[in-house]
């Protein structure tokens, strides 16, 4: 009797082994970097692989989500990634229509009055987006824009001190400024936008 029972798990343990093993779905030799490989069926086949779809809202409800956790964000039209940690999410657009930065499109920024003032970015960012003055043959008549003011980092990567001094820069992008001196033609300030 004893030995039926040694015997029965030694051949669970046979049975369990492959477990361990690589996954491949229409290949018999998976990539060895891969612990799934996907292939397609032949080579004419033109199916690609479909992840979980879901708005923002839905994503920030994943309760403590994988590092490196992939959804498809059908508010911001990218595949979105968790590079923080299962506690403290950080989700980022791993791709998107307008890349990782870009900069603020040309602004005047008034220098007469001098004193405190403040300048919504993100508002100037999409009132320009909205309406370009002219868009090449073809071209749809608005630019793709984000929606919400908090997408996106704010950054002025140069300004000149002797003329305005930066205060602060709210997480939805209102600039806080005191203007020092009236700016000469020469003047400008570098305003960067990054994606989060």
């Amino acid at each position: 009797m004893k030995r039926r029972i040694y015997t029965l798990i030694l051949a669970v343990q046979i049975v369990c082994s492959p477990l361990y093993c690589q996954i491949g779905i229409y290949t018999d030799s998976p990539d060895a970097s891969a612990v799934l490989d996907i292939n397609s069926p032949s080579s004419t086949d033109n199916r690609g692989l479909l992840i979980p779809r879901m708005t923002t809202d839905q994503k920030k409800a994943i309760a403590t989500p994988a590092q490196s956790l992939l959804v498809y964000d059908t508010d911001k039209n990218c595949i979105s990634q968790n590079i923080g940690s299962e506690s403290a999410p950080v989700w980022t657009c791993l791709t998107l229509f307008t890349g990782k930065f870009f900069y603020m499109p040309s602004i005047n920024i008034e220098t007469v009055t001098l004193g405190a003032a403040t300048l919504n970015l993100f508002e100037i960012y999409k009132s320009q987006f909205t309406s370009p003055m002219y868009t090449s043959l073809g071209a749809p008549t608005i630019i793709p824009r984000f929606e919400n003011a908090t997408d996106l980092y704010y950054y002025i990567t140069y300004h000149d001190p002797a003329r305005i001094t930066i205060n602060t820069i709210t997480a939805d992008g209102v600039m806080n400024y005191t203007t020092i001196a009236k700016a000469g033609y020469d003047d400008y300030i570098n305003i960067v936008f990054v994606l989060k």
